[in-house]
């Protein structure tokens, strides 16, 4: 497909810049053959688009990367030499999900075909990575993700047995977050009866699907599984959930939400007197604000945990460790460090890493090559794509963690389980949530 079949057929009108240099490239094509022509021979410019989820519900998970952003740009200082000898002017073109993934879509577009970026990065959560991806896809564009389990990402463009040429993505599975969990719950003593909490979205039917997601392993790893339906995000009564809940007799609830919904959730519960022994939530328990914001109720909350400052890899780009990165953010912005903050480093680490190997990083084909062909050890582990669990993935590492009061801020994250991953041995034991 040619380029202007390519803008015709995604609905978004091309910038008079993008229509002139199609011109100008097609008239300086046809002058080579021309005896006596010289064109003096520059590097030129890499553009790297960046979209990530900075405001809207997902907007955590989106903190870091203005932040991490500015670091790496001022490392690199507009510059970047390649591994064939050039130097290259580097631009990153980094633009706002708003959360939806409509918005992530046309942003994508626009990247693609009005800005003409060399390489896509959608960072963080599938209502961001997902729409941008099948974009890339569609249009030919590199495309490095990270931030959500790699089933998100790949299922649905697919069941997983579909390749893609375009798109890759490293992060851990559903598979490694339900065993996490499993290894979670292990550690209490509990009546095995589970009630999952899931949104009537791309995520919750991701991580509530009947074949490849939590219920079923759950029950295979011996849990008696009750899910009382989806419920609509931003919802402001869990009642019926809750309901069906007790009347189970459930000792532990996981699943998926946001940190708003959790909250509101975990409110009701202790209002209605329903008080397991375990909370186990993806997405919502990832942040420390989104614990602070439960008060004292968020003591005991657990999680998979995807990035801490203990983990003992270092920054191929800056050299830094993770706990060097943790402690220089909280001096900086006077938070408490946060997961995505080692994977927003990450996917720029290894994005810069792809750009320096390819043999032509103006070149969307050159840069796709790179992709596939990475094998780096980064701030988060090692990235390769190596064909396991699939050609476009690398799974990176996961492990379980409690949420506890803390020292220096309200709440610690330690790390109580690492059944999937031994990196490193525990913190400490996962105890009950104390109501």
């Amino acid at each position: 497909m040619t380029y202007y079949n390519r803008i015709l057929r995604s609905g978004i009108a091309p910038s008079r810049r993008s229509v002139l240099k199609g011109l100008a490239a097609s008239a300086a094509a046809s002058s080579l053959a021309l005896p006596g022509y010289a064109r003096a021979e520059t590097a030129g410019k890499i553009k790297v688009g960046y979209i990530s989820p900075t405001t809207g519900p997902l907007a955590l998970f989106g903190e870091t990367d203005g932040y991490t952003l500015g670091k790496i740009r001022a490392a690199l200082g507009g510059k970047l030499e390649s591994s064939n000898g050039k130097t290259y002017e580097i631009e990153i073109l980094d633009r706002d999900s708003q959360s939806n993934p409509n918005k992530s879509a046309e942003i994508a577009g626009n990247l693609i075909l009005n800005d003409e970026i060399h390489l896509l990065l959608p960072a963080s959560t599938t209502d961001t990575i997902l729409p941008a991806a099948e974009q890339a896809e569609l249009y030919e564009t590199p495309c490095l993700s990270s931030g959500a389990p790699w089933q998100a990402v790949v299922f649905p463009r697919g069941g997983g047995k579909q390749e893609f040429n375009w798109t890759y993505h490293f992060f851990w599975g559903l598979d490694e977050a339900l065993n996490t969990f499993v290894g979670l719950w292990n550690g209490l003593e509990t009546n095995k009866k589970v009630g999952m909490l899931f949104p009537q979205n791309i995520d919750g039917e991701t991580w509530g699907n009947d074949e490849y997601g939590l219920p079923v392993p759950t029950k295979k790893a011996g849990y008696e599984v009750f899910v009382p339906g989806y419920f609509q995000p931003r919802t402001n009564d869990f009642s019926a959930q809750i309901a069906e809940f007790k009347k189970n007799n459930c000792e532990i609830i996981g699943g998926i939400t946001y940190p708003d919904d959790l909250k509101t959730f975990v409110t009701q519960c202790n209002q209605q007197g329903f008080k397991p022994k375990a909370v186990t939530v993806a997405a919502a328990l990832l942040f420390p604000s989104g614990v602070e914001a439960m008060g004292p109720l968020g003591n005991g909350m657990s999680s998979e945990v995807w990035w801490t400052p203990a983990f003992p890899f270092k920054s191929s780009l800056t050299g830094e460790v993770s706990r060097q990165l943790a402690d220089q953010w909280e001096a900086d912005t006077k938070k408490q460090w946060t997961q995505p903050l080692g994977y927003s480093h990450a996917l720029l680490e290894v994005a810069i890493d792809v750009l320096k190997r390819s043999s032509d990083p103006l070149s969307r084909e050159a840069n796709r090559d790179a992709v596939a062909a990475t094998n780096l050890q980064s701030l988060v582990g090692p990235i390769k794509f190596d064909g396991s669990p699939h050609k476009n993935v690398c799974k990176t590492p996961i492990f379980g963690g409690q949420w506890v009061k803390g020292t220096k801020w309200p709440y610690d994250l330690k790390i109580v389980d690492n059944s999937v991953n031994t990196l490193f041995t525990p913190e400490q034991k996962i105890v009950p949530i104390a109501w």
